[in-house]
């Protein structure tokens, strides 16, 4: 008898892991979605975006890309990689107001939102690119900074994670 509860223990807990897997599974694979609609009817490559990003401040833009990094503290941003290789644009939201899962990483995503730009100092700019050569394991002179620089984001209000 105890033999065969445990025989039907190991079946109800193969069969529940199995259960498990496939809704997990279905997790991953829907589509999730982040506050309003967006407009997937207008979409803007990021490389021409980031061509003449004065052109598109504080308007709004769609973009598509795959989602290349995610904030892992908070889920906060999300970066987006552009149609030109080598370029990405973050979403930034504030904390809480979207929370990006990690597993969202590699898929594609379209947002809606508005694009601003974080104005640097020189000093500023020779600390964020010497930290960003420090990360990618490259050399980096100070001096070669003669002016500082601007970082471009969106402020999304709807963002779609397809399949």
């Amino acid at each position: 008898m105890k033999r065969q509860h445990n025989h039907l223990l190991q079946l109800l807990s193969i069969k529940t892991l199995l259960l498990l897997c496939l809704l997990n599974n279905n997790v991953f694979a829907s589509t999730l979605h982040f506050g309003d609609n967006v407009d997937a009817d207008n979409i803007i490559p990021i490389s021409t975006l980031l061509a003449k990003p004065e052109q598109y401040l504080d308007k709004e833009v769609t973009i598509e890309g795959t989602i290349v990094g995610v904030c892992a503290k908070r889920g906060c941003w999300v970066d987006i990689a552009s149609d030109a290789r080598f370029q990405k644009l973050r979403l930034k939201v504030r904390d809480g107001d979207m929370v990006f899962p990690m597993h969202a990483k590699g898929r594609k995503a379209i947002a809606t939102g508005k694009m601003y730009a974080i104005h640097l100092s020189k000093d500023q700019t020779q600390k964020y690119l010497a930290s960003l050569a420090k990360r990618n394991g490259e050399e980096f002179d100070p001096a070669s900074v003669t002016q500082g620089m601007a970082i471009y984001q969106v402020e999304p209000t709807g963002v779609d994670v397809l399949e």
